[in-house]
């Protein structure tokens, strides 16, 4: 009675092993055979689109497997989301995009066909770009502190410039004037480049700009920096302090780039993805490319960037329900 026990048990175990191997099995064999499509949301020649082209040339090479990148621009990054949101969950559809499509954009665009928080898995922080607070060297402010005692004193009369409604560059100034109880004029351009350019013609008295973007202009004394919103002194402004070192606590915001599956991909495709990202971050030419692009390369675990993601989501649909911001 006891062998027969035994030898049913087994039967069981065997059986069940069976039902699971395929999966197993289609896990352990990614990327396998086939292609894998590397969706960028946005326009060819972005710097998000320059430094995904890097990667997967790298993560191609790496797996022996032909990775493609496709750009699927429009709706501020979400029509590419949605698609990859929708795809099979098998490693084959890699998502690669913003702070803006997934931590503003969902709360700017209730209608969105997916959810960025609940349909795409978190894989890999890329990256993060600082932004500096400028000033044309005609204006008067010296300081963040300047600047916002001229909001106080004139409520309503201080504006800025961004790259368009619901952008970070907008976020961070809604972000500085409710902190310290202060309203600026917000106007948008489309895109950051306009926005710099009127900013250094003295159309408007600030902006949050692109570190790489606005280097330059500081560089020439066409710009003023009043402070960089990473955490600690940018190597290439030594000299410009931080928000937080001119009173401003906790004011950490920087554009980043996240790499996402879709969600209920198995966890261990999930990590070989992450592994061949971690391993392209660290080639030469890919470190070459992130320096040019004023990119600080982030890596590391998944949870890097779920983690960074919630918080931000947190941080900007307060922001956005305060400051009542619609998008165009």
């Amino acid at each position: 009675m006891n062998t027969l026990s035994s030898f049913r048990r087994l039967l069981v175990a065997s059986l069940c092993t069976l039902c699971v191997m395929p999966s197993a099995f289609a896990q352990a064999e990614w990327p396998g055979n086939r292609p894998i499509s590397w969706v960028v949301p946005y326009p060819a020649a972005g710097s998000t689109d320059v430094l995904a082209r890097t990667l997967v040339q790298r993560i191609g090479a790496s797996t022996g497997t032909n990775v493609v990148v496709e750009n699927k621009a429009g709706a501020t990054g979400t029509i590419g989301g949605a698609f990859v949101a929708k795809a099979a969950a098998d490693g084959h559809t890699v998502l690669h995009t913003t702070i803006g499509a997934q931590t503003i954009a969902p709360h700017l665009m209730p209608k969105l066909p997916f959810d960025p928080l609940k349909d795409l898995e978190p894989v890999s922080l890329v990256g993060t770009i600082a932004h500096v607070l400028v000033v044309g060297t005609s204006q008067p402010y010296q300081s963040v502190t300047d600047l916002l005692s001229a909001a106080k004193a004139k409520p309503g009369d201080i504006a800025f410039a961004s790259g368009g409604n619901g952008t970070i560059l907008q976020m961070q100034a809604e972000l500085l004037a409710q902190r310290n109880g202060v309203k600026f004029i917000h106007v948008p351009y489309k895109g950051d480049t306009p926005a710099l350019q009127d900013t250094l013609g003295q159309q408007v008295q600030f902006m949050f700009a692109p570190v790489t973007a606005a280097l330059p202009h500081i560089k020439s004394g066409k710009l003023r920096a009043l402070a960089a919103t990473s955490a600690a002194r940018l190597k290439v402004l030594p000299d410009v302090p931080t928000m937080a070192e001119v009173g401003q606590k906790d004011f950490v915001v920087e554009q980043w780039q996240g790499v996402y599956l879709p969600a209920r991909t198995p966890s261990l495709v999930v990590q070989r993805v992450n592994n061949e990202i971690n391993k392209a971050l660290k080639d030469s030419v890919v470190t070459e490319l992130a320096d040019r692009l004023g990119i600080t390369l982030v890596g590391g675990s998944a949870k890097v960037l779920a983690d960074t993601q919630t918080n931000d989501s947190a941080t900007w649909a307060r922001v956005i329900r305060t400051a009542n911001i619609k998008i165009d």
